[in-house]
């Protein structure tokens, strides 16, 4: 993988994770604006996320592994919460998976 496809996959991952926390934000909140705000830097992510050129498959495969390790990063940094072993663990084996759509095939 290019350094190019990371940095594409944590800039859609950090979009993805945005958007989530603003709708979740808005929703906890009533606040329209932040979910607005939340359905516009998803479909962002969206938009970033297809910049790599690859099968879909193996696109949204090596991605999920991305998004799950910025989702537990915010999880941790940014909404303060105590991540448990399992979800540790289970994390690991997602970014392991992600290895073996990545490297698998060749």
């Amino acid at each position: 993988m290019t350094l190019l496809a990371w940095l594409i996959f944590v800039a859609a991952g950090t979009l993805e994770v945005s958007g989530d926390a603003f709708i979740r934000k808005g929703l906890r909140g009533s606040h329209v604006l932040f979910i607005l705000t939340g359905a516009a830097l998803l479909g962002c992510y969206g938009m970033v996320v297809n910049l790599v050129r690859w099968d879909f498959s193996k696109l949204l495969g090596v991605y999920i592994a991305i998004f799950a390790l910025v989702s537990v990063l915010t999880g941790r940094y940014y909404f303060k919460e105590a991540i448990p072993f399992a979800t540790w663990f289970g994390l690991g084996l997602i970014l392991a998976g992600g290895l073996v759509i990545q490297f698998g095939s060749k």
